[in-house]
C-alpha cells in the first residue's frame, strides 16, 4: 500500500465540536485532532486526540487550555527516544511545565490551569493519558466504558471510602472541584490507561465536563450507538445546551470503521511493532557458521580462504546491529505492559425501544416548556420531525427513530439559539 494512498476517512470517522454553552461569556475549552500524515507515521505515532478545559480569571483559562493542546500534540510528535506511551506521558508533563512557566511570568495568568485528556489510537491499541476530570469513553459491543478516572474531590473521596453513594446524592461535596490539573505547579502526575484492544465499530468519546455534568452516561451511550459521529457531536452539545448549558462543552468522537485499524487481525498493526522483534535468528546462524569456517581455515593455515567467511560474518553482524537499532527506535506498546485500572465505569446501552420512549417523553417536555416560555419555533417543521420519529418507532426501526429525535433536538436548539432572552434553556 502506497504511503500517499492512505485516506483515513476510509478507516476512521472523526467529528469534533466545541461550544461556549449558554451561561459563559467565552469558551475556555480547546481541542485538537492530529491524524497521522501517512502509514509510516501511523505505525510509529498513531492518531492523537486531545481535549482541555481551562481554569482561570480573564483569558487565563483559555490560554492554559490552548497551550495544553498545542504543546501535547507538538511535543508528542517531536519525541522519538522511547515508547509511544512514555512519549505521550512526557509530552503532557512538559506541557504542564510550559503552562506553569507562562503563569509565573505574567501576574494576570498566575495559577492558571487546565484539564487535559488525550487518546492515542495506535496499531497496538488505544491509550489514554489524562489530568483532571475531562473524560475518555469507549463504546464497544453495546457497552459504554469510562476509561479515565476523574481527578475530582468526589471521585477521590469515593475511591478512598470517605464518601458513599447516598452522601454523594445529597450533593454536599461539589462535583466540580478538581484535585489535579496542568499549570498550577511545576510538576504533575499524568495517569496512563491502556493499551485497550480496538475492534471495528468501537467508538471513542473525549469530552469536557460541560457535557457530562448534564448528560448521563446512558444517554451518551444510546446517542453514540445510533448516530454517526457528525450527528452525535451536534446532538450531544445541543442537548447539553437545552438543559441549560452551564459550562463550555467540547466533544470529539472517533469511530473505527475498517478492520485494518483494529488490533485484532490488523494488517496495519502487523506491520508495526507490538513488541521488539526477535533478534534475526537466521542472520545469527549465518554469522556463527561463518565464524566456524574462519576458525577451521585458520586452523589449517589457509588465511586467504578464511577471508570469505570472515567478510560474511562482518556483513551479518552489521545487519543484526541495524535491526536492533531500528527496533530500539520504534514505539513499543507491549500488551503485557498495560497501565492504569480502567475502565472505571461500565454500562450497557439502553435498549432501542427504551431509549426511543425516553426521547419521545423528553421532546414532549421540551415542546411544552418552549410553548410556556413563548419561544418562536417553526412548529410545523418540528412536528414533521417528530412524526418521522414516531412512525419509525412504531415500525420498531429504533435506530431511525433515535436519529430523527436527535435531529429534532438540534432543530429546536437552532431555533432557540438566537432568541432575545439571555436564558435559552427549557425547564423539563
Amino acid at each position: 500500500m502506497s504511503e500517499n494512498l492512505i485516506n483515513w476517512s476510509d478507516y476512521l470517522q472523526v467529528a469534533s465540536l466545541s461550544d461556549v454553552g449558554m451561561r459563559r461569556a467565552n469558551n475556555q475549552d480547546n481541542f485538537s485532532v492530529s491524524l497521522a500524515n501517512g502509514l509510516d507515521h501511523y505505525q510509529k505515532k498513531g492518531h492523537l486526540f486531545v481535549v482541555a478545559d481551562g481554569m482561570g480569571a480573564h483569558a487565563a483559562g483559555e490560554l492554559a487550555s490552548k497551550l495544553a493542546i498545542d504543546h501535547v500534540a507538538h511535543l508528542y510528535n517531536k519525541y522519538e527516544e522511547t515508547s509511544a506511551i512514555e512519549e505521550l506521558r512526557r509530552a503532557v508533563s512538559d506541557a504542564n511545565a510550559e503552562i506553569f512557566r507562562r503563569g509565573q511570568a505574567n501576574e494576570d495568568f498566575h495559577n492558571m490551569g487546565t484539564t487535559c485528556s488525550s487518546l492515542l489510537l495506535l496499531p497496538q491499541g488505544a491509550v489514554a493519558a489524562h489530568v483532571g476530570d475531562s473524560r475518555v469513553y469507549r463504546l464497544s459491543q453495546n457497552r459504554l466504558e469510562q476509561l479515565t478516572f476523574d481527578h475530582s474531590l468526589v471521585w477521590e473521596m469515593r475511591a478512598s471510602g470517605q464518601l458513599n453513594m447516598d452522601e454523594e446524592k445529597l450533593g454536599k461535596i461539589p462535583k466540580n472541584v478538581i484535585t489535579r490539573s496542568l499549570g498550577p505547579y511545576p510538576e504533575v502526575r499524568v495517569d496512563i490507561e491502556g493499551p485497550f484492544p480496538v475492534m471495528v465499530g468501537d467508538t471513542f468519546l473525549l469530552c469536557t465536563d460541560g457535557l457530562t455534568g448534564v448528560i448521563s452516561d446512558s444517554e451518551i451511550a444510546a446517542i453514540l450507538a445510533n448516530m454517526v459521529p457528525d450527528e452525535a457531536v451536534q446532538v450531544l452539545i445541543d442537548l447539553a445546551n437545552l438543559r441549560g448549558g452551564p459550562d463550555n462543552i467540547t466533544v470529539i468522537v472517533a469511530k473505527v470503521t475498517h478492520p485494518q485499524i483494529a488490533t485484532v487481525n490488523s494488517k496495519l498493526a502487523a506491520r508495526g511493532s507490538i513488541t521488539p522483534s526477535a533478534n534475526p535468528v537466521f542472520a545469527w546462524g549465518v554469522v556463527v557458521a561463518a565464524l566456524l569456517f574462519v576458525g577451521l581455515f585458520l586452523g589449517f593455515g589457509n588465511w586467504q580462504t578464511a577471508l570469505i567467511p570472515g567478510l560474511i560474518a562482518i556483513v551479518g553482524l552489521i545487519y543484526i546491529a541495524y535491526k536492533l537499532l531500528k527496533d530500539s527506535g520504534s514505539p513499543v506498546v507491549s500488551p503485557k505492559a498495560r497501565e492504569g485500572r480502567g475502565p472505571y465505569s461500565r454500562i450497557n446501552c439502553p435498549s432501542g425501544p427504551q431509549f426511543v420512549n425516553q426521547l419521545a417523553d423528553m421532546l414532549h417536555q421540551l415542546q411544552k416548556g418552549a410553548e410556556e416560555q413563548k419561544w418562536r419555533v417553526d412548529w410545523d417543521h418540528w412536528r414533521s420531525l417528530i412524526q418521522t420519529a414516531e412512525k419509525a418507532g412504531k415500525s420498531k426501526n429504533n435506530s431511525v427513530a433515535i436519529q430523527a429525535y436527535g435531529r429534532a433536538i438540534s432543530f429546536l436548539m437552532d431555533q432557540l439559539r438566537n432568541q432575545q432572552s439571555g436564558d435559552s434553556s427549557i425547564k423539563y
